[in-house]
Formats: C-alpha cells, sequence, structure tokens
C-alpha cells in the first residue's frame, strides 16, 4: 500500500514539473512576442515624431535676457572720528545682457548685446552746500550678430559683425567695429567658437584722439552652463589680432558672470571684465600728461602705462 501511494505521489511531481517547465517556457515565448510588439510600436513612434520635425522644422526664435543691478549707499553725520565727519556715498551699477538666436536646419543667426554702466557719487562735506555730483565709474556697450551658414551639425561659414563703445561718456570715441567672414564650430551646443581670418577692425575717435584701423583676425568665444542649485555660468572672450602692427593695434575683452536664482528668475549676480587695449592706454597717457604724439609714439609705451583693465559688480539679477 506505502508503495503505490508513492508511486502515485511521484507520477503526480513529475506532472507538476512537467507543468511548470511548459508555463516557464510559454512565459518567455509571450515575452518576446510582447518585446517585438514593443519594438515595433517604437519604431512607429520615432518615426512618427521624425515627420513631425519635418513638417514642423527647427525651433523658431529664442530669446533671453539677465541683469545685474548693484547698489551701496552710506551717509555720516558729525563722525568727528574720521577726517571727514559728513559724508555721503552712493553707487548705482548695472550690467545687462540679451540674446535674439534663430537656428534654423541650413543656416543660424545669433544676435547679443551687453551693457555695463556705473554712476558713483562721493561728497566728503555734505554742509558745504555744495552737491558732490554722480560721475561715470563703468561704461561699456556692445553688440554682436553672427550669421551662419551650416556645413554640417557643428561647423559652418560665418560672417560677423560686432560693434563696441562707451554710452554715457565719450560715445563713439573710440568705437570699434569688426566686419569679417570665416568659420564658426559650435562642439556642444552651448558653446560657440568663432574664427574669422578675414577681419577688418573699424576704429572711430575724435580727431583729438589717435586711433588706427587695420586688418586681422578675429576670435570669439561664449560658453554658457547651468549648474545645480540654481546655479550658472556664462563666460565671453573676444579678441582682435591685427596683421598690420600685432603688439599695438591688437586688443581683447574677456567677461564672466555668475549668477544665483534664488526665487521667481530673482537671485544674486557677480560679474567682472578683463580687457587689453594698448590704443587706449596710449591716447590716456597722451591726453593725461599733456604730451605730444609727435614726441611719443605708441611703441614707447611700456607696460606699467598699459595695465590690464579690470571690473566687477555685485549685485541682485533678474532673468527673462
Amino acid at each position: 500500500m506505502i508503495k503505490k501511494a508513492l508511486a502515485v505521489w511521484g507520477i503526480l511531481m513529475s506532472g507538476f514539473t512537467l507543468l511548470d517547465a511548459q508555463t516557464i517556457e510559454e512565459l518567455k515565448v509571450q515575452s518576446l512576442e510582447k518585446e517585438a510588439q514593443m519594438a515595433a510600436l517604437q519604431a512607429e513612434v520615432s518615426g512618427l515624431k521624425s515627420k513631425i520635425a519635418e513638417l514642423t522644422g527647427p525651433a523658431g526664435w529664442q530669446f533671453g535676457s539677465l541683469g545685474t543691478v548693484g547698489l551701496n549707499f552710506s551717509k555720516f553725520n558729525n563722525w568727528v572720528s574720521t577726517d571727514a565727519p559728513n559724508t555721503f556715498a552712493s553707487t548705482i551699477g548695472f550690467s545687462g545682457s540679451a540674446y535674439a538666436n534663430l537656428d534654423q536646419k541650413k543656416f543660424f543667426w545669433k544676435n547679443s548685446i551687453a551693457l555695463n554702466m556705473a554712476k558713483t557719487k562721493l561728497d566728503t562735506d555734505t554742509k558745504d552746500n555744495m552737491d558732490a555730483g554722480y560721475e561715470t565709474s563703468a561704461d561699456a556697450f556692445g553688440i554682436t550678430s553672427l550669421f551662419g551658414c551650416k556645413l554640417g551639425d557643428k561647423l559652418a561659414i560665418s560672417g560677423l559683425g560686432e560693434y563696441r563703445t562707451t554710452i554715457l561718456s565719450n560715445f563713439n570715441s573710440p568705437g570699434y567695429l569688426d566686419i569679417g567672414a570665416g568659420a564658426t564650430w559650435t562642439p556642444i551646443s552651448n558653446m560657440v567658437i568663432v574664427c574669422h581670418p578675414l577681419d577688418y577692425n573699424f576704429v572711430f575717435s575724435d580727431r583729438d584722439l589717435i586711433y588706427a584701423s587695420s586688418p586681422g583676425c578675429k576670435v570669439v568665444a561664449d560658453y554658457s552652463k547651468s549648474l545645480p542649485r540654481g546655479f550658472a555660468w556664462k563666460t565671453n572672450l573676444s579678441a582682435f589680432f591685427s596683421y598690420r602692427d600685432l603688439p599695438n593695434l591688437s586688443n581683447w575683452i574677456w567677461i564672466n558672470g555668475f549668477s544665483m536664482t534664488v526665487w521667481k528668475g530673482m537671485g544674486v549676480g557677480f560679474e567682472f571684465g578683463l580687457k587689453s587695449n594698448k590704443q587706449e592706454s596710449y591716447n590716456y597717457k597722451l591726453t593725461k600728461d599733456g604730451i605730444s604724439p609727435d614726441d611719443f609714439k605708441i611703441g614707447d609705451l611700456d607696460s606699467s602705462d598699459n595695465p590690464l583693465q579690470t571690473y566687477w559688480l555685485l549685485g541682485l539679477t533678474y532673468k527673462l
């Protein structure tokens, strides 16, 4: 009796094992079928997206802007522990940039504008009934337009126009206008590198100033990066290398901006810029020291009279 029971139990277990094996094989077959169906659906979806992209084309114009405002006010009355017990000081500064970009299948057009200005007032005696008035402490304006015909995803033949000057004082004296052609390389979406060996640097100025225009090579590099926790970084380098007189007629400017968004586009920003322009330093020395250009040439300018020009601005930012 026991032998018969064991035999029946063995037959039942064999049946269950065979049934489980068949069930697993069937599930595997069904899984493969579903995966094949999913692949077919995914291919169909990709095809539909491609057709939509062909019909709609690349994105249209893209606009954006960022501004930094720096404010500083202080006033002392009867503060007799200092040499000037009644003083008032204030600085009002603004730095802003905006862009308008169009990226199409066969061409692109990138436009940008940048402005940096500040006014400073220092009154060392508020009781003399004489207003010290605000003086310009920062003044820079620039506008750039880059057009390119694409040769591929990353390389294009391009033309560039760039104008730089001051607005609050000495407008267009000097003023720099670069017009040239060459190539633009876009290794990644947020980086643009321009090299235009066919460029002419026009320099405008009053008759009392000594500036020279010349042909040369224009190099522009622009990069922006969004960082974690609302931080952002943007850097721009614009340089001109003169073929006529490389050490004396070349110039460059490099601007870096950092911002941190705190609430709804508002935050804190810091911007600093570096610039080298020997022609500006030369004219500044002629004007300051009253020297005749016949007696003192630009080549006579030493490094102490041609320092690295710098500025920085810290304040509130607003991003659109």
